[in-house]
Protein backbone atom coordinates (compact mmCIF):
# COMPACT_ATOMS: atom_id res chain seq x y z
CA UNK A 1 0.00 0.00 0.00
CA UNK A 2 3.31 2.21 -0.31
CA UNK A 3 3.69 2.27 3.40
CA UNK A 4 7.20 2.17 4.27
CA UNK A 5 9.01 3.01 8.27
CA UNK A 6 11.74 5.35 6.36
CA UNK A 7 14.23 5.78 9.47
CA UNK A 8 17.18 7.40 7.70
CA UNK A 9 21.12 6.80 8.49
CA UNK A 10 21.72 7.60 11.62
CA UNK A 11 24.55 10.00 13.28
CA UNK A 12 24.91 7.89 15.99
CA UNK A 13 27.55 5.14 15.64
CA UNK A 14 28.21 2.76 18.41
CA UNK A 15 31.41 1.49 19.43
CA UNK A 16 30.59 -1.89 19.41
CA UNK A 17 30.97 -3.75 16.01
CA UNK A 18 27.27 -4.90 16.84
CA UNK A 19 25.17 -3.90 19.22
CA UNK A 20 22.76 -6.41 20.78
CA UNK A 21 18.88 -6.30 21.77
CA UNK A 22 17.41 -8.25 23.81
CA UNK A 23 12.98 -8.47 23.67
CA UNK A 24 11.69 -10.24 26.30
CA UNK A 25 8.06 -11.76 25.01
CA UNK A 26 7.05 -12.97 21.46
CA UNK A 27 3.28 -11.04 21.76
CA UNK A 28 1.83 -8.68 19.52
CA UNK A 29 4.21 -5.88 21.11
CA UNK A 30 7.72 -8.08 21.24
CA UNK A 31 6.85 -8.96 17.97
CA UNK A 32 6.39 -5.49 16.67
CA UNK A 33 9.93 -4.63 18.08
CA UNK A 34 11.56 -7.80 16.08
CA UNK A 35 10.01 -6.31 13.05
CA UNK A 36 10.62 -2.69 13.26
CA UNK A 37 14.27 -3.70 14.06
CA UNK A 38 14.91 -6.23 11.40
CA UNK A 39 13.85 -3.47 9.41
CA UNK A 40 15.98 -1.22 10.54
CA UNK A 41 18.76 -3.90 9.80
CA UNK A 42 17.86 -4.89 6.58
CA UNK A 43 17.69 -1.16 5.74
CA UNK A 44 21.06 -0.11 6.55
CA UNK A 45 20.08 1.78 9.28
CA UNK A 46 22.78 0.58 11.41
CA UNK A 47 25.92 -0.99 10.40
CA UNK A 48 24.80 -4.07 11.98
CA UNK A 49 22.41 -5.42 15.24
CA UNK A 50 22.11 -8.79 17.15
CA UNK A 51 18.54 -9.01 17.86
CA UNK A 52 17.13 -11.96 19.95
CA UNK A 53 13.77 -12.40 21.32
CA UNK A 54 13.24 -14.36 24.17
CA UNK A 55 9.68 -16.18 25.01
CA UNK A 56 8.44 -18.05 28.33
CA UNK A 57 5.59 -19.84 25.87
CA UNK A 58 6.70 -22.72 23.38
CA UNK A 59 5.33 -20.58 20.63
CA UNK A 60 4.53 -16.89 20.06
CA UNK A 61 1.00 -15.14 19.82
CA UNK A 62 1.67 -13.64 23.57
CA UNK A 63 -1.54 -13.32 25.94
CA UNK A 64 -3.68 -14.53 22.65
CA UNK A 65 -2.71 -17.96 22.64
CA UNK A 66 -4.78 -20.55 24.40
CA UNK A 67 -4.56 -22.91 26.75
CA UNK A 68 -6.90 -25.15 29.16
CA UNK A 69 -4.36 -24.75 31.37
CA UNK A 70 -4.45 -22.48 34.83
CA UNK A 71 -2.15 -22.08 37.72
CA UNK A 72 0.94 -23.33 36.67
CA UNK A 73 1.99 -24.65 32.94
CA UNK A 74 3.80 -28.00 31.85
CA UNK A 75 7.20 -26.38 33.29
CA UNK A 76 5.74 -25.46 36.53
CA UNK A 77 5.69 -22.02 35.87
CA UNK A 78 2.65 -19.46 36.30
CA UNK A 79 0.44 -19.66 33.28
CA UNK A 80 0.79 -16.87 31.28
CA UNK A 81 -2.09 -16.80 29.14
CA UNK A 82 -5.97 -15.54 30.32
CA UNK A 83 -7.92 -16.65 26.94
CA UNK A 84 -11.17 -18.77 27.37
CA UNK A 85 -13.70 -20.42 24.62
CA UNK A 86 -15.50 -18.86 22.36
CA UNK A 87 -14.23 -15.35 23.14
CA UNK A 88 -14.78 -12.77 20.55
CA UNK A 89 -13.15 -9.29 19.92
CA UNK A 90 -14.86 -6.77 22.49
CA UNK A 91 -13.18 -3.71 19.98
CA UNK A 92 -13.14 -3.63 16.31
CA UNK A 93 -10.12 -5.06 14.44
CA UNK A 94 -9.86 -1.79 12.42
CA UNK A 95 -9.31 -0.36 15.68
CA UNK A 96 -6.17 -2.36 16.32
CA UNK A 97 -4.77 -2.83 12.36
CA UNK A 98 -1.02 -2.83 11.85
CA UNK A 99 -0.67 -0.23 8.99
CA UNK A 100 2.07 -2.40 6.73
CA UNK A 101 0.00 -5.76 7.13
CA UNK A 102 -3.64 -4.90 7.02
CA UNK A 103 -6.29 -7.69 7.15
CA UNK A 104 -6.33 -7.79 3.79
CA UNK A 105 -2.71 -8.70 3.26
CA UNK A 106 -3.44 -11.33 5.44
CA UNK A 107 -6.52 -13.04 4.45
CA UNK A 108 -7.39 -11.86 1.03
CA UNK A 109 -10.81 -10.35 1.52
CA UNK A 110 -12.78 -8.83 3.25
CA UNK A 111 -13.59 -10.34 7.38
CA UNK A 112 -16.23 -9.30 10.00
CA UNK A 113 -14.88 -6.56 12.06
CA UNK A 114 -15.11 -8.79 15.09
CA UNK A 115 -13.29 -11.87 14.34
CA UNK A 116 -12.81 -14.77 17.61
CA UNK A 117 -9.54 -15.32 19.42
CA UNK A 118 -7.84 -17.63 17.00
CA UNK A 119 -8.65 -15.10 14.07
CA UNK A 120 -6.49 -12.38 15.84
CA UNK A 121 -3.86 -15.15 16.61
CA UNK A 122 -3.64 -16.15 13.18
CA UNK A 123 -3.70 -12.59 11.90
CA UNK A 124 -0.29 -11.49 14.41
CA UNK A 125 1.49 -15.09 14.31
CA UNK A 126 1.31 -14.53 10.31
CA UNK A 127 2.92 -11.11 10.31
CA UNK A 128 5.28 -12.57 12.10
CA UNK A 129 6.00 -15.55 10.27
CA UNK A 130 5.50 -13.65 6.48
CA UNK A 131 8.90 -11.30 7.73
CA UNK A 132 10.64 -14.73 8.87
CA UNK A 133 10.94 -13.44 12.55
CA UNK A 134 11.42 -17.02 13.85
CA UNK A 135 15.15 -17.11 13.32
CA UNK A 136 15.72 -14.86 16.23
CA UNK A 137 13.37 -16.18 18.70
CA UNK A 138 14.19 -18.26 21.59
CA UNK A 139 11.24 -20.51 22.78
CA UNK A 140 10.60 -22.06 25.96
CA UNK A 141 12.97 -20.11 27.76
CA UNK A 142 12.59 -17.97 30.42
CA UNK A 143 14.43 -14.65 31.99
CA UNK A 144 15.02 -14.27 35.83
CA UNK A 145 17.67 -12.19 36.01
CA UNK A 146 18.65 -8.55 34.50
CA UNK A 147 21.10 -6.11 35.56
CA UNK A 148 22.87 -3.00 34.64
CA UNK A 149 26.37 -1.92 34.81
CA UNK A 150 26.46 1.49 34.69
CA UNK A 151 30.46 1.40 33.51
CA UNK A 152 30.42 -0.98 31.05
CA UNK A 153 26.42 0.59 29.84
CA UNK A 154 25.79 -3.36 29.49
CA UNK A 155 23.10 -5.36 30.99
CA UNK A 156 23.24 -8.89 32.23
CA UNK A 157 20.90 -11.46 31.27
CA UNK A 158 20.56 -14.71 33.19
CA UNK A 159 17.80 -17.04 31.61
CA UNK A 160 16.93 -20.61 31.52
CA UNK A 161 15.49 -23.17 28.90
CA UNK A 162 12.35 -25.14 30.15
CA UNK A 163 11.75 -28.52 30.32
CA UNK A 164 9.06 -30.80 31.45
CA UNK A 165 11.31 -33.55 32.11
CA UNK A 166 12.20 -34.02 35.68
CA UNK A 167 15.21 -36.10 34.78
CA UNK A 168 17.63 -33.65 32.93
CA UNK A 169 18.99 -30.77 34.27
CA UNK A 170 17.14 -27.11 32.61
CA UNK A 171 20.09 -25.30 30.64
CA UNK A 172 20.84 -21.64 32.35
CA UNK A 173 22.75 -18.92 30.40
CA UNK A 174 24.16 -15.48 31.06
CA UNK A 175 24.65 -13.23 28.42
CA UNK A 176 24.97 -9.53 28.08
CA UNK A 177 22.81 -7.11 26.01
CA UNK A 178 23.65 -3.29 25.23
CA UNK A 179 19.57 -2.67 24.94
CA UNK A 180 16.79 -4.29 26.52
CA UNK A 181 12.96 -4.07 25.76
CA UNK A 182 10.45 -5.56 28.16
CA UNK A 183 7.48 -7.02 26.00
CA UNK A 184 6.17 -8.96 28.75
CA UNK A 185 2.76 -6.96 28.73
CA UNK A 186 0.86 -6.76 31.76
CA UNK A 187 -2.32 -8.56 31.99
CA UNK A 188 -0.72 -11.93 33.42
CA UNK A 189 -0.61 -12.12 36.87
CA UNK A 190 -3.93 -11.74 38.59
CA UNK A 191 -5.16 -8.74 41.25
CA UNK A 192 -7.03 -10.89 43.60
CA UNK A 193 -8.85 -9.36 46.49
CA UNK A 194 -9.76 -11.05 49.89
CA UNK A 195 -13.16 -10.96 50.55
CA UNK A 196 -15.05 -10.81 53.87
CA UNK A 197 -16.45 -14.64 54.55
CA UNK A 198 -14.94 -15.99 50.98
CA UNK A 199 -13.20 -18.74 52.79
CA UNK A 200 -16.79 -20.51 54.11
CA UNK A 201 -18.33 -19.86 50.55
CA UNK A 202 -18.71 -23.44 49.17
CA UNK A 203 -19.11 -22.81 45.46
CA UNK A 204 -16.49 -22.34 43.14
CA UNK A 205 -14.45 -19.17 43.63
CA UNK A 206 -12.15 -18.19 40.32
CA UNK A 207 -9.68 -14.87 39.08
CA UNK A 208 -11.36 -14.01 35.44
CA UNK A 209 -7.38 -15.24 34.35
CA UNK A 210 -8.41 -18.93 34.62
CA UNK A 211 -11.68 -18.42 33.53
CA UNK A 212 -12.16 -20.99 30.59
CA UNK A 213 -15.07 -22.32 29.07
CA UNK A 214 -18.68 -19.92 30.36
CA UNK A 215 -20.18 -23.27 29.84
CA UNK A 216 -19.30 -24.61 33.30
CA UNK A 217 -22.09 -21.72 34.97
CA UNK A 218 -24.70 -22.91 32.65
CA UNK A 219 -28.02 -22.57 35.26
CA UNK A 220 -26.27 -21.06 37.46
CA UNK A 221 -26.48 -17.80 39.87
CA UNK A 222 -23.47 -16.04 39.41
CA UNK A 223 -21.86 -13.11 40.94
CA UNK A 224 -19.03 -11.22 38.87
CA UNK A 225 -16.64 -8.94 40.44
CA UNK A 226 -15.34 -5.99 38.85
CA UNK A 227 -16.34 -3.23 36.60
CA UNK A 228 -13.91 -2.87 33.29
CA UNK A 229 -14.13 -5.13 30.26
CA UNK A 230 -13.04 -8.53 31.77
CA UNK A 231 -16.64 -8.17 34.06
CA UNK A 232 -18.46 -6.92 31.05
CA UNK A 233 -17.12 -9.68 28.89
CA UNK A 234 -17.52 -12.83 31.37
CA UNK A 235 -20.79 -11.49 31.85
CA UNK A 236 -21.93 -11.05 28.71
CA UNK A 237 -20.31 -14.78 27.93
CA UNK A 238 -22.00 -16.40 31.06
CA UNK A 239 -25.53 -14.65 30.02
CA UNK A 240 -24.69 -15.93 26.26
CA UNK A 241 -24.07 -20.08 27.14
CA UNK A 242 -26.70 -20.30 30.03
CA UNK A 243 -26.54 -18.78 33.08
CA UNK A 244 -29.22 -18.20 35.29
CA UNK A 245 -28.32 -14.54 36.40
CA UNK A 246 -25.29 -12.69 36.80
CA UNK A 247 -24.96 -9.63 39.48
CA UNK A 248 -22.02 -7.72 38.42
CA UNK A 249 -20.37 -5.77 41.63
CA UNK A 250 -18.61 -2.68 40.82
CA UNK A 251 -16.11 -0.53 43.08
CA UNK A 252 -16.75 2.76 41.85
CA UNK A 253 -19.58 3.45 39.21
CA UNK A 254 -21.49 1.11 36.85
CA UNK A 255 -20.63 0.65 33.63
CA UNK A 256 -24.23 1.95 32.70
CA UNK A 257 -25.31 -0.35 29.74
CA UNK A 258 -28.51 -1.71 29.06
CA UNK A 259 -28.13 -4.94 30.33
CA UNK A 260 -30.93 -7.48 29.24
CA UNK A 261 -32.82 -9.76 31.45
CA UNK A 262 -30.94 -12.27 33.34
CA UNK A 263 -28.20 -9.36 34.06
CA UNK A 264 -27.48 -6.63 36.50
CA UNK A 265 -25.30 -4.50 37.92
CA UNK A 266 -24.81 -3.78 41.88
CA UNK A 267 -22.29 -1.67 43.96
CA UNK A 268 -19.29 -3.58 45.45
CA UNK A 269 -19.83 -6.90 47.49
CA UNK A 270 -19.18 -6.26 51.60
CA UNK A 271 -19.33 -9.70 52.52
CA UNK A 272 -19.97 -13.54 51.66
CA UNK A 273 -22.77 -15.21 54.16
CA UNK A 274 -22.44 -19.04 53.21
CA UNK A 275 -24.00 -18.76 49.24
CA UNK A 276 -24.89 -15.05 49.59
CA UNK A 277 -23.61 -12.07 48.88
CA UNK A 278 -24.26 -9.02 50.81
CA UNK A 279 -23.63 -5.48 48.76
CA UNK A 280 -22.55 -2.29 50.57
CA UNK A 281 -26.51 -0.85 49.55
CA UNK A 282 -27.57 -2.92 52.07
CA UNK A 283 -29.04 -5.75 49.39
CA UNK A 284 -28.21 -9.82 48.78
CA UNK A 285 -28.31 -12.47 46.61
CA UNK A 286 -27.33 -15.96 46.81
CA UNK A 287 -25.22 -16.88 44.21
CA UNK A 288 -23.62 -20.16 43.15
CA UNK A 289 -19.86 -19.19 41.65
CA UNK A 290 -18.02 -16.52 41.86
CA UNK A 291 -15.70 -14.59 39.27
CA UNK A 292 -13.25 -12.32 40.12
CA UNK A 293 -12.57 -9.78 36.94
CA UNK A 294 -10.39 -7.23 39.24
CA UNK A 295 -7.50 -6.94 37.19
CA UNK A 296 -4.04 -7.54 37.03
CA UNK A 297 -0.55 -6.14 38.58
CA UNK A 298 2.36 -4.78 36.40
CA UNK A 299 5.07 -7.47 37.93
CA UNK A 300 8.51 -8.12 36.65
CA UNK A 301 10.52 -9.81 39.29
CA UNK A 302 13.22 -10.53 36.82
CA UNK A 303 14.12 -6.97 36.60
CA UNK A 304 16.55 -5.72 39.25
CA UNK A 305 14.94 -3.33 41.65
CA UNK A 306 16.25 0.28 39.88
CA UNK A 307 14.82 -0.98 36.79
CA UNK A 308 11.52 -2.21 37.42
CA UNK A 309 8.63 -0.59 36.24
CA UNK A 310 6.25 0.11 39.18
CA UNK A 311 2.56 1.29 38.54
CA UNK A 312 -0.89 0.37 38.33
CA UNK A 313 -3.26 0.36 35.04
CA UNK A 314 -2.77 4.35 33.49
CA UNK A 315 -2.91 5.94 30.68
CA UNK A 316 0.60 7.85 31.78
CA UNK A 317 3.10 5.50 32.76
CA UNK A 318 5.87 6.44 35.24
CA UNK A 319 9.16 6.79 34.95
CA UNK A 320 8.89 5.80 31.19
CA UNK A 321 9.51 9.09 28.76
CA UNK A 322 7.12 8.72 25.81
CA UNK A 323 5.63 5.88 27.36
CA UNK A 324 8.71 3.52 26.34
CA UNK A 325 12.28 4.99 27.74
CA UNK A 326 13.55 4.17 31.55
CA UNK A 327 14.73 7.41 32.47
CA UNK A 328 17.12 6.75 34.23
CA UNK A 329 18.47 3.84 31.79
CA UNK A 330 18.01 4.73 28.49
CA UNK A 331 19.29 2.07 26.89
CA UNK A 332 16.38 0.00 28.65
CA UNK A 333 12.33 -0.05 27.60
CA UNK A 334 9.24 -1.15 28.53
CA UNK A 335 6.37 -1.73 25.48
CA UNK A 336 1.94 -1.62 25.72
CA UNK A 337 2.66 -0.86 29.59
CA UNK A 338 -0.42 1.31 29.63
CA UNK A 339 -4.17 1.68 29.98
CA UNK A 340 -5.48 0.91 26.41
CA UNK A 341 -7.70 1.75 23.64
CA UNK A 342 -5.51 1.14 21.28
CA UNK A 343 -3.52 -2.14 21.12
CA UNK A 344 -1.44 -3.32 17.82
CA UNK A 345 -0.98 -0.15 15.96
CA UNK A 346 -0.09 1.72 19.40
CA UNK A 347 2.69 -1.18 20.07
CA UNK A 348 3.86 -0.73 16.40
CA UNK A 349 3.87 3.28 16.98
CA UNK A 350 6.06 2.23 20.07
CA UNK A 351 8.15 -0.28 18.49
CA UNK A 352 9.21 2.62 15.85
CA UNK A 353 9.88 5.03 18.42
CA UNK A 354 11.98 2.53 20.15
CA UNK A 355 13.65 1.31 16.89
CA UNK A 356 14.31 5.14 16.30
CA UNK A 357 16.25 5.70 19.58
CA UNK A 358 18.77 2.38 19.23
CA UNK A 359 19.43 3.52 15.92
CA UNK A 360 20.13 6.74 16.67
CA UNK A 361 17.24 8.91 14.61
CA UNK A 362 16.11 10.33 17.40
CA UNK A 363 18.14 11.37 20.28
CA UNK A 364 16.39 11.48 24.36
CA UNK A 365 16.40 14.42 26.34
CA UNK A 366 18.43 14.93 29.23
CA UNK A 367 16.94 12.98 32.37
CA UNK A 368 15.28 16.17 34.31
CA UNK A 369 13.77 17.10 30.62
CA UNK A 370 12.21 13.65 30.49
CA UNK A 371 10.60 13.29 34.24
CA UNK A 372 8.78 17.41 33.58
CA UNK A 373 7.47 15.47 30.45
CA UNK A 374 5.95 13.04 32.35
CA UNK A 375 4.15 14.65 35.10
CA UNK A 376 3.00 17.38 32.22
CA UNK A 377 1.36 14.52 31.10
CA UNK A 378 0.41 12.93 34.14
CA UNK A 379 -1.47 16.02 35.13
CA UNK A 380 -3.57 15.97 32.24
CA UNK A 381 -7.29 15.49 33.25
CA UNK A 382 -8.79 12.10 31.84
CA UNK A 383 -12.33 12.34 33.21
CA UNK A 384 -14.92 10.98 30.11
CA UNK A 385 -14.32 8.21 28.32
CA UNK A 386 -13.83 10.25 25.26
CA UNK A 387 -10.92 12.11 27.36
CA UNK A 388 -9.45 9.22 27.32
CA UNK A 389 -9.30 8.35 23.99
CA UNK A 390 -8.29 11.36 22.62
CA UNK A 391 -5.19 11.24 24.82
CA UNK A 392 -4.25 8.23 23.60
CA UNK A 393 -5.24 9.21 20.19
CA UNK A 394 -2.93 12.04 20.46
CA UNK A 395 -0.12 9.88 22.33
CA UNK A 396 0.18 7.80 19.09
CA UNK A 397 -0.05 10.23 16.70
CA UNK A 398 2.91 12.04 18.53
CA UNK A 399 4.98 8.73 18.44
CA UNK A 400 3.72 8.37 14.72
CA UNK A 401 5.01 11.48 13.20
CA UNK A 402 8.44 11.30 15.82
CA UNK A 403 9.70 8.93 13.35
CA UNK A 404 8.20 10.56 10.30
CA UNK A 405 5.87 7.68 9.18
CA UNK A 406 3.25 9.68 6.84
CA UNK A 407 0.08 7.71 7.31
CA UNK A 408 -2.10 8.61 10.54
CA UNK A 409 -2.93 6.06 13.02
CA UNK A 410 -5.68 7.62 14.24
CA UNK A 411 -9.20 5.84 14.66
CA UNK A 412 -10.35 8.05 17.87
CA UNK A 413 -13.50 8.40 16.42
CA UNK A 414 -13.92 4.57 15.71
CA UNK A 415 -13.68 4.42 19.39
CA UNK A 416 -16.01 6.64 20.19
CA UNK A 417 -18.45 5.09 17.79
CA UNK A 418 -17.97 1.85 19.27
CA UNK A 419 -18.80 3.08 22.61
CA UNK A 420 -21.84 4.53 21.28
CA UNK A 421 -22.68 1.15 20.06
CA UNK A 422 -22.32 -0.71 23.43
CA UNK A 423 -24.25 2.23 25.33
CA UNK A 424 -27.11 1.71 22.62
CA UNK A 425 -27.11 -2.37 23.11
CA UNK A 426 -24.62 -4.22 24.68
CA UNK A 427 -25.86 -7.52 22.95
CA UNK A 428 -25.80 -6.52 19.94
CA UNK A 429 -22.22 -4.04 19.29
CA UNK A 430 -20.38 -7.20 17.80
CA UNK A 431 -22.55 -7.17 14.88
CA UNK A 432 -21.54 -3.81 13.64
CA UNK A 433 -19.40 -3.24 10.82
CA UNK A 434 -16.25 -0.87 10.78
CA UNK A 435 -14.37 1.09 8.13
CA UNK A 436 -10.11 0.47 7.68
CA UNK A 437 -8.22 3.48 7.79
CA UNK A 438 -5.93 1.65 5.72
CA UNK A 439 -7.52 0.27 2.77
CA UNK A 440 -11.07 1.52 3.04
CA UNK A 441 -12.45 -2.30 3.15
CA UNK A 442 -15.23 -2.66 5.28
CA UNK A 443 -16.11 -5.01 7.70
CA UNK A 444 -18.01 -8.07 6.72
CA UNK A 445 -21.60 -8.33 8.26
CA UNK A 446 -21.89 -11.77 10.01
CA UNK A 447 -25.17 -13.64 11.95
CA UNK A 448 -25.50 -11.96 15.37
CA UNK A 449 -23.21 -12.68 17.81
CA UNK A 450 -25.42 -13.72 20.63
CA UNK A 451 -26.82 -16.38 18.07
CA UNK A 452 -23.11 -17.28 17.04
CA UNK A 453 -22.22 -20.53 18.92
CA UNK A 454 -19.14 -21.73 16.39
CA UNK A 455 -15.79 -19.40 16.75
CA UNK A 456 -13.79 -21.49 15.13
CA UNK A 457 -12.07 -20.02 12.55
CA UNK A 458 -13.33 -22.42 9.57
CA UNK A 459 -16.36 -21.26 10.41
CA UNK A 460 -16.03 -17.37 10.98
CA UNK A 461 -13.66 -16.92 7.30
CA UNK A 462 -16.09 -19.08 5.36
Amino acid sequence: HGIHLGIPRPSFCFEESMPSVLVIGAGPSGLACMSTLLKAKSSGCVEDLSITCIEKQPTWGGLWNFTWRTGLDDNGCAVHGSMYHHLWSNGPKEALELPQYTFDDHFGKPIGSFPPRAVLRDYICGRAAAEGLQDHMRFSCIVEAVNYDQSSQKFTVSSRQLTNDTTQASLSTKEEYDFVIVATGHFSTPNVPELEGINDFEGRVLHSHDFRNATEFKGQRLLVVGGSYSAEDVALQCHKFGAKQVIISYRTQPMGFKWPQGIEERPLISKLEQNVAHFSDGTSSPVDSVILCTGYQHYFPFMADELRLRCSNVFVTPNLYKGVSWVKCPRLFYIGMQDQFYTFSMFEAQAWYIGAVITGKIKLPSEEECMADIQKEAACPLVSVNDKIDYQSAYVEDLRKAVGFENTLDVGQLFKDWEDDKHANILTYRDKAFKSIFTGTVGVMREPWLENLNDSPAAFLS
